[in-house]
């Protein structure tokens, strides 16, 4: 983005050839424009996670706007949890990483105490290979069926009881080189790895949540009798303009642990 640029209520830049998200259409308030051109930085890696972004006034002198324009875009994007404002340090790129948001996508929480008191989960990975993508995987994660992804199956215990069997495919392209050890041995969330080692940061889910029994493969990693009723939870992870980038499918132990989420 030249610094050049500038911008009214009543028109926006055309695409050029180095940018591929499209900019909101020119009859949107001039505060989304900015939210636009400023989510195809965030996109095009000009801001990494946990970075401070340029100040309300660059900004506004970046685009030759006012800075109260700029401060209503950057106020729409905190609320998404895209951006993360610290008070008297400025505004940063959203991380995984930070302690506030690493259970974000996580809803499963223990029915006495917290996710911080359980402590980090145990991560046992059965498999991790990489894939032809079957029609069903290859339409929810927007590629064409065959296109190579990353499989990857994983039981998640807590204080020792295996709590959530998971089925993860990614994109083979964005997560090549993915292993089995790395997995594993991350320390932080894995969320956070996508970010630090891969670049692709997730900013938000759609979840589907039923109630189901367990086949026999999956009771006995579970270590539960096949008529025990579990959660099924099927996750479609998006990084920066609604690009699917994760399908996770989990079953979820609810003996000890309970699906908890705030509405607002």
């Amino acid at each position: 983005m030249s610094s050049s640029q500038s911008f009214s209520a009543d028109s926006a830049p055309g695409p050029t050839a180095n940018t591929a998200p499209p900019l909101p259409p020119a009859f949107s308030p001039l505060y989304q424009q900015i939210k636009g051109l400023i989510l195809q930085s965030l996109q095009a890696g000009e801001w990494r996670p946990g970075e401070l972004i340029p100040s309300e006034m660059e900004l506004a002198a970046r685009f030759k706007v006012s800075q109260g324009t700029v401060r209503k875009a950057i106020d729409e994007l905190a609320a998404e949890n895209l951006v993360m404002r610290r008070q008297g340090k400025g505004t940063f790129v959203a991380t995984h990483s930070a302690q506030q948001v690493q259970y974000r996508f996580l809803k499963l929480h223990p029915d006495v105490g917290n996710l911080e008191g359980e402590g980090r989960a145990q991560r046992t990975i059965l498999e991790c290979k990489r894939v032809r993508a079957p029609a069903e995987i290859a339409r929810l994660l927007a590629l064409r069926s065959g296109d190579t992804v990353v499989q990857v199956r994983r039981i998640l215990a807590f204080s020792g009881i295996p709590t959530i069997l998971e089925d993860i495919w990614l994109p083979g392209h964005p997560f090549k080189g993915l292993t089995a050890e790395q997995m594993a041995n991350y320390q932080g969330p894995t969320y956070a790895m996508f970010e630090g080692d891969f670049g692709v940061r997730m900013v938000r889910a759609d979840e589907k949540l039923r109630a189901v029994l367990p086949d026999e493969a999956q009771a006995q990693l579970l270590q539960v009798p096949a008529s025990t009723p579990l959660l099924s939870v099927e996750r479609i992870a998006y990084t920066y303009n609604d690009i699917p980038m994760e399908l996770r499918r989990g079953i979820y132990r609810t003996d000890t642990h309970h699906y908890k989420n705030a509405l607002s």
